[in-house]
């Protein structure tokens, strides 16, 4: 629309406000299910479930989580409220993480580069909203090792129906092909895990983002973004456990590295993935 570089400074400011909402839904969607799960299950038990005031992804306004300040508005402009307030609440001076900018600065680059590469283009928009959703699940699994069905699935979709409209490049055949190659492939490596220790080696989450990426790129590509994982994912693990990282019962959510393996395939192409990695 405008020149690579105006296109990528756009959708670079807009990736800044998009990873501020991403942040929300980093802390707010996991707790919102899980008060829908709390619900179905009194339900189910013939109880009437707890009242509670609305929680969503826009109430209660964001606040602080030690001393319950309001955060006002002038407060929550992406990075530049951060550094103004040092990283700490105007109200309690308890330190803000260091996350919620830089969940900001990645979405903003990797808008900028879809704006650079794209333009202002449904192609564009398109990898956009794939990076943003990929941003999130990685942060929302990492934290609760969960990936919901929410961005899950409609990123599924999201996959076919851009390689349906071309925006992405990739014939239907290969984007159906690819989800459902995603899924199952990591479902057999359940089943085979489970089978021969008894043990669930991973979760159904991961079997939809992987068919999610499946969707976006074709089955082609799927065997360096699982290699890519899969090697990260171990050196990380081995030195989370010699570093005594471990969280409780010593398990790492792979989603993290599915989504990163995807991001790298979005920045560099899916075939950089296996040179990156020596084959």
């Amino acid at each position: 629309m405008f020149s690579p570089e105006l296109d990528a400074a756009l959708l670079g400011v807009l990736g800044l406000l998009v990873g501020s909402f991403l942040n929300v839904v980093i802390y707010r969607l996991p707790k919102i299910l899980e008060r829908q799960w709390s619900t179905e299950c009194a339900e189910l038990a013939g109880k009437e479930p707890d009242e509670a005031e609305p929680f969503d992804l826009v109430r209660p306004r964001s606040r602080c989580r030690q001393c319950g300040h309001v955060i006002r508005w002038y407060e929550n402009i992406p990075v530049l409220s951060y550094l103004a307030l040092r990283g700490k609440c105007s109200s309690c001076g308890t330190p803000i993480g260091i996350r919620y900018p830089l969940v900001e600065l990645a979405t903003a680059g990797l808008f900028a580069f879809c704006g650079w590469k794209w333009g202002f283009t449904w192609t564009g928009g398109a990898w956009c909203g794939f990076a943003a959703a990929l941003v999130a699940l990685a942060m929302i699994d990492w934290d609760t090792t969960l990936l919901p069905d929410d961005i899950t699935l409609p990123l599924v979709w999201a996959g076919l129906i851009a390689s349906a409209l071309r925006w992405t490049g990739l014939p239907l055949q290969q984007a159906v092909w690819g989800a459902v190659a995603g899924y199952v492939s990591l479902w057999l490596v359940y089943q085979g895990f489970k089978l021969i220790t008894g043990k669930e080696g991973m979760g159904y989450g991961d079997f939809k983002l992987f068919a999610a990426l499946g969707a976006w790129f074709g089955w082609q590509a799927l065997v360096p973004m699982i290699l890519m994982a899969s090697v990260i994912g171990a050196i990380i693990g081995i030195a989370m456990k010699f570093a005594d990282n471990l969280r409780e019962g010593g398990a790492i959510p792979f989603g993290p590295f599915l989504a990163g393996a995807g991001l790298t395939a979005l920045l560099f192409g899916p075939s950089s993935i296996l040179q990156a990695i020596g084959l």
